[in-house]
């Protein structure tokens, strides 16, 4: 009982708000970046129910390693390295691969930090 409440109980709320927090970034406010630079690229932006659930999965390993790296860290430090580790180098080969729109950072980097913060507290919250 003391590992579904100390382990899984935080990695699951926070999979459930980075989850929430991802679409809604995703969905309403980046979308139109997404789609014109694929369409400009001549591909098209995948948005396959498939595509969906990989990002939940996704989700699901950023907050297993929130968890793992707010073992030993602070909350803002465990805030900053897991935004690295899942935002910073997700943009870093997506720009390598000419398929990232530098334009959505000005709402993606703020509003990721904000999503690694509130998962990180959640983590940090829940398990102690």
């Amino acid at each position: 009982m003391k590992v579904l409440k100390n382990t899984v109980l935080p990695i699951f709320a926070a999979t459930l708000w980075i989850s929430i927090s991802e679409f809604v970034r995703n969905e309403f406010i980046v979308k139109s970046y997404w789609v014109n630079h694929y369409k400009e690229l001549g591909l098209t932006f995948p948005d396959e129910r498939l595509n969906g659930a990989v990002w939940g999965i996704w989700s699901l390993l950023f907050a297993i390693a929130i968890f793992i790296i707010s073992k030993k860290f602070s909350l803002l430090q465990t805030t900053f390295l897991s935004w690295f580790v899942g935002f910073v180098l997700m943009w870093f080969v997506l720009g390598n691969m000419g398929v990232l729109p530098y334009g959505l950072l000005v709402y993606a980097i703020p509003l990721s930090l904000l999503e690694a913060f509130v998962a990180s507290w959640i983590v940090l919250r829940l398990r102690n």
